[in-house]
């Protein structure tokens, strides 16, 4: 865990750091975008991913990191609704029996995101297992959180969104390298996961720079597919 992550105990701390929602959507497709570069080497073990039709005119950025924490980012018309379930803090549904939700998230939540708590995809045996939960409409200038509240040390998985926090292009550049030095035990070219971050092109050459062993017009079309640029002098005839 990074510093930066180390800061984001809850949901408090969170929404000040939240991009707003184009800047935010950028940055779970190149999330996304190097987990295809990397996953070559692994097939079925990429934690990000990327929906960019989702639902009609609505995209989905999800993560699993495969030990039971997860989020889930909704991106539709009427604004950007987000979850996460974090297995070990204070606000797992699972304290109490039957499962509750803790106090206040859901508090407040717009008529036009009601539909997400109750999303089968979203569910675990029938329940929404959610420990935070944030949320902004089309054309307001802040996040929103339901009225929840925490004693000291208390968490509720604020950290799983490290890696989309706002900060300098070097500092995400840098959080991103140590993410895949973690998780894909490997060290990686800074300059060109900044490339990515920044949503410029895809070309041959940064996939290379990234991993070597990987396959750039495979990469290439799935990156293209979720929306990021290609570029086309790139791609094989």
């Amino acid at each position: 865990m990074t510093d930066a992550a180390a800061e984001l105990d809850t949901v408090h701390d969170l929404i000040p750091r939240l991009p707003a929602p184009e800047a935010l959507l950028q940055h779970c497709r190149a999330l996304a975008v190097l987990d295809v570069v990397f996953e070559r080497d692994h097939p079925g073990e990429r934690q990000h991913t990327f929906h960019p039709r989702w639902d009609d005119d609505t995209a989905l950025a999800a993560m699993d990191n495969g030990i039971g924490d997860l989020y889930g980012v909704v991106f539709a018309p009427a604004g950007v609704f987000l979850y996460c379930f974090d297995h070990e803090c204070a606000a797992t549904p699972w304290r109490e029996e039957p499962r509750a939700h803790w106090p206040g998230l859901l508090d407040g939540l717009p008529a036009a995101f009601a539909a997400y708590p109750a999303e089968e995809a979203f569910s675990f045996d029938g329940f929404f297992d959610a420990t935070l939960c944030a949320w902004r409409e089309s054309g307001a200038d802040a996040w929103q959180c339901g009225p929840v509240e925490f004693e000291d040390g208390d968490t509720d998985g604020a950290w799983l969104f490290e890696l989309l926090v706002d900060g300098s292009p070097e500092a995400r550049a840098e959080a991103c390298a140590e993410y895949v030095a973690d998780y894909w035990e490997r060290s990686v070219d800074r300059a060109a996961v900044a490339s990515v971050l920044a949503g410029e092109p895809l070309t041959e050459a940064i996939v290379a720079a990234l991993n070597p062993s990987a396959d750039f017009t495979a990469v290439a079309e799935e990156a293209a597919a979720l929306g990021f640029p290609v570029a086309v002098a790139s791609v094989a005839p």
